[in-house]
């Protein structure tokens, strides 16, 4: 993944009503959120959710359907395991990981024993 995209993706979360936001929709699963449930979920301004909304579609986080009369809003989940796994890919590869990190599932798959050479 390219570190740009990345920042990106990173910067977009990095807003409180946009973080918020997001989590609504990947809590939503794959069905999404009409607009409209999220505005009530969020209580903001229809205008204030488009701009939010728009700039978590321009990083490719969020994806939007037109059904009918009614837009519906989801987590892209694959751009959200793709971040994940940026960040958590190279999890202690130039040492070892602590215990407390040990515990996490993002890094399980960085935690198998290495090799002495």
């Amino acid at each position: 993944m390219k570190l740009e995209i990345v920042a990106s993706q990173l910067e977009a979360i990095g807003n409180p009503t946009r973080l918020q936001l997001y989590r609504i929709l990947v809590r939503a699963g794959g069905e999404g959120l009409p607009v409209g449930g999220v505005q009530g979920k969020l209580g903001i301004a229809a205008s204030t959710l488009s701009h939010h909304l728009k700039r978590l579609v321009d990083t490719g986080l969020v994806t939007q359907e037109r059904q009918a009369t009614t837009l519906i809003c989801r987590a892209h989940y694959p751009a959200m395991q793709s971040l994940i796994g940026f960040l958590a890919d190279e999890c202690c590869a130039d040492g070892t990981c602590p215990p407390e990190t040990r515990r996490r599932t993002a890094c399980e798959p960085a935690h198998q024993p290495r090799k002495q050479t």
